[in-house]
């Protein structure tokens, strides 16, 4: 067998991106590239002959020579078809193989210089059983690829010639490009025959697999199920070559974990009852996610896990006064419950419920319960919650469903007797989803929450280890139901000394680590941090007061920072405390400057704490008519009211003239006629500075008073005593008139305050007009005018 070579010669070349055309071979091209539409129009004007040569890397939208194999088919161009499209459509038939020796040139084409390769082929026997062989498992190729017609093997029975066979049995076969060029690189033919043995060995082998797999699924699935088809398809595949079903291993890791997470007996059986549900189906399923997710969350919720609680009562009290100064009753109670709980092995978990107006520490002081049991601690907010899907979950047939937020907040936690704290339980309002209080009836009541039930869960989980706590702003807004679930703590509002104790141990040291001070840049002083109490903040908490602090941490470091020497501690006091805060934004209401007719001096609860507050009465000529003014609630109109047909009824005992209601018209004001006021407890103030106007009598300035009045004249109790004999004692007033059934309040008043204060205690209207009003000479009464503070006032 010899190989010899043709003369040199020219032709245009067409490289070709993904396929390798063959000698023998007919085969239409796709061609839309300018080079290549020019080369061909070039060799149409020959004689048709032209370069097919395959590109190295098929992506390349420009080749250049070295993107080009070296080695390609001369090929006759039969036919040419211009597509609508602008592309062209050429049939070629492959002549003979050729050697690219040199590139001509590149423009407008690529010219290249080529050599045919030809082989002197000799028959040997050796070459005649490889033709055979190559017949023969093409034949077999051919029966199990139903892509090639029987009639190319037939046609190729009859071939004797080597590098025809090779040729026509390579160009249909399904190789890659890299393969196929390899082929046609072979020169000698019976080297050709050998690969193509192999090549044929192996295609044969992976189309026997194929149809192995195709019969092992056809009898599992129908023909309409297509992705099942190709995922039984995969795992067929997987298990020829040795590899296990990553879905299964799947399975098989999730039942593990089901054992591990030691579920109730009911959890159990529901999880690995959806588990083998889930084996079942195909992984690309909608359903098979969605049960997948149930089983996750089943699996995730803590059913066992607990954390051991930190029984130290002195150590659990330290903690609380570290972390709040006061709210004794509260810091009692959580002791109490620990003492218990050392004593008591099983006990259900307390669900109780701070009342108190914002900032004084609720959401915190629940955080120190958790410090100090050494339980792990989760917050729910129940802020604008309307759907009582949010608590208790939708059901798995809604689209996303997940658990509701109690399940969701028990993951958070991690463990199954949390502190678990329900933020603004008076925030939560009712639509038409349901009513969301309703539903935490049972997650609230220690005799139902060890089978809480969530909808998208659908098996019992036990809450009765929780340790719930609830906070509210007001208990009215708590439906009645709720509250009889709930143990509720009151949390009032701090008192001006409590204020300053909470600014001195915990504000200010926060504030200055905050923004990067020590203690020799900034001290405040005691009467500073009573000035911004008192003019600055107008609360029952301490927010704003450390706001306020951290506003002058933020000028003091901005001084600091820009010293270039090492300068003098800044010392805030009362007296330039403006230059930091700017001018007051509140001021305090003031007591009366002498005794005067007509005004008496009540006291009044709002939510930033005690206040005074003046009651103006005026009397002209007219008809009798009373005129209430000052914005007042009907409850204080009807106080009013009450009080005034007292004074009728006891007008002859008073030296009253018994008809002056018939001539005369009275005025009552409250001042602050913006500020809406209201309650009972102005009745014996207004009752006082009635008679006071009528009988020409002047009212102590220095006597404060509270009380609700009947038509009988008695005094009933009244709430909110503490801030009002605070705010009584903060204005300089020497004595307080409360009704008697008040004295029990007297434990929560600070020693300081009732030492200087006398405090006279009432049961009827006489008694309050003894102690209040002047015995001298008449004078005329006028009306006058109170400065007092802009706040809403409960009285």
């Amino acid at each position: 067998m010899k190989n010899s070579k043709k003369k040199s010669k020219n032709l245009p070349l067409l490289p070709l991106r993904d396929v390798v055309v063959f000698p023998h071979m007919v085969i239409p091209l796709l061609v839309g590239r300018e080079s290549s539409l020019e080369a061909v129009e070039k060799t149409m004007e020959k004689d048709h002959l032209i370069l097919l040569a395959a590109q190295k890397e098929a992506k390349v939208n420009d080749p250049t020579e070295a993107d080009i194999h070296r080695v390609g088919t001369v090929a006759e161009i039969l036919q040419v078809i211009k597509l609508p499209d602008n592309s062209t459509r050429v049939l070629v038939e492959g002549i003979f193989r050729a050697r690219l020796k040199q590139f001509i040139s590149s423009s407008p084409f690529f010219q290249v210089e080529i050599e045919e390769i030809k082989v002197d082929i000799k028959h040997t026997p050796e070459i005649e059983a490889l033709m055979r062989s190559v017949k023969t498992q093409f034949d077999n190729y051919v029966r199990l690829n139903p892509r090639i017609s029987d009639e190319v093997a037939n046609s190729l029975a009859s071939v004797d010639d080597p590098e025809r066979l090779a040729d026509t049995v390579a160009s249909h076969l399904t190789l890659k490009i890299e393969d196929k060029q390899l082929v046609l690189e072979t020169v000698l033919p019976e080297e050709r025959l050998r690969k193509l043995t192999a090549i044929l060995s192996m295609e044969i082998e992976i189309l026997q697999i194929e149809r192995k797999i195709f019969g092992e699924v056809r009898k599992q699935v129908e023909k309409s199920q297509k992705d099942y088809f190709l995922h039984e398809q995969l795992k067929a595949i997987e298990k020829e070559l040795g590899k296990k079903d990553e879905y299964a291993v799947e399975i098989e890791s999730l039942r593990k974990k089901i054992a591990e997470a030691k579920m109730p007996k009911e959890a159990e059986e529901k999880a690995n009852t959806e588990l083998d549900r889930l084996s079942r189906m195909m992984p690309t399923s909608p359903e098979a996610t969605v049960i997948r997710n149930y089983i996750d969350w089943l699996i995730i919720v803590p059913w066992s896990k607990k954390t051991k609680d930190n029984l130290n009562i002195e150590n659990a009290e330290k903690i609380l006064n570290e972390d709040h100064y006061g709210l004794e009753k509260v810091k009692e109670r959580i002791l109490e419950f620990l003492a218990v709980r050392k004593l008591v092995k099983k006990m259900k978990g307390p669900i109780l419920c701070f009342v108190g107006p914002p900032g004084v520490g609720k959401t915190s002081l629940a955080k120190s319960v958790s410090r100090a049991l050494g339980r792990n601690f989760v917050r729910m907010s129940l802020g604008g919650v309307r759907d009582e899907a949010e608590i208790r979950g939708h059901r798995r047939t809604y689209i996303g469903a997940l658990p509701g937020r109690i399940i969701q907040s028990m993951k958070k936690a991690k463990t199954k007797n949390p502190v678990f704290l329900m933020d603004e339980v008076d925030k939560m309002s009712v639509d038409f989803r349901g009513d969301p209080s309703a539903a935490l009836l049972e997650v609230l009541d220690p005799e139902q929450n060890n089978a809480f039930n969530d909808h998208y869960l659908e098996v019992d989980f036990d809450l009765s280890d929780v340790f719930f706590i609830t906070t509210a702003n007001t208990q009215q807004a708590i439906p009645p139901p709720l509250q009889d679930r709930m143990e509720i703590l009151h949390l009032p509002g701090y008192t001006e000394e409590e204020k300053v104790k909470i600014a001195e141990l915990f504000l200010i040291p926060k504030q200055l680590k905050v923004h990067g001070l020590k203690g020799k840049d900034l001290s405040i002083s005691s009467l500073a941090l009573r000035q911004i109490i008192r003019c600055y903040t107008r609360e029952a908490g301490v927010r704003n007061v450390e706001r306020e602090i951290a506003s002058i941490c933020r000028k003091v470091a901005k001084v600091v920072a820009q010293a270039k020497k090492k300068r003098d501690k800044i010392k805030i006091t009362a007296r330039n405390l403006s230059k930091y805060l700017g001018s007051p934004k509140y001021h305090l209401t003031k007591a009366e400057e002498k005794n005067e007719v007509g005004v008496a001096t009540g006291l009044a609860w709002t939510e930033a704490g005690g206040d005074i507050m003046a009651a103006e009465v005026s009397t002209m000529k007219g008809k009798g008519k009373l005129i209430l003014t000052g914005k007042l609630g009907e409850v204080m109109q009807e106080s009013a009211q009450a009080a005034l047909s007292y004074i009728r009824s006891r007008a002859k005992n008073l030296k009253i003239g018994e008809s002056f209601y018939k001539n005369l018209d009275i005025h009552v004001h409250i001042p602050e006629g913006a500020i809406p006021k209201d309650g009972p407890s102005a009745g014996i103030t207004m009752a006082t500075a009635i008679v006071s106007a009528l009988t020409g009598k002047p009212v102590h300035k220095d006597i404060a008073m509270t009380g609700e009045i009947t038509l009988r004249g008695k005094v009933l109790p009244v709430g909110g005593v503490k801030d009002k004999v605070l705010a009584a004692h903060r204005v300089g007033m020497k004595t307080v008139i409360l009704p008697g059934e008040n004295k029990k309040d007297l434990e929560e008043i600070p020693k300081n305050v009732k030492r200087e204060l006398n405090f006279r205690f009432v049961e009827n209207m006489d008694e309050v007009l003894k102690i209040a009003i002047e015995n001298k000479k008449k004078v005329k009464s006028s009306k006058l005018k109170v400065k007092s503070s802009r706040r809403k006032e409960k009285l």
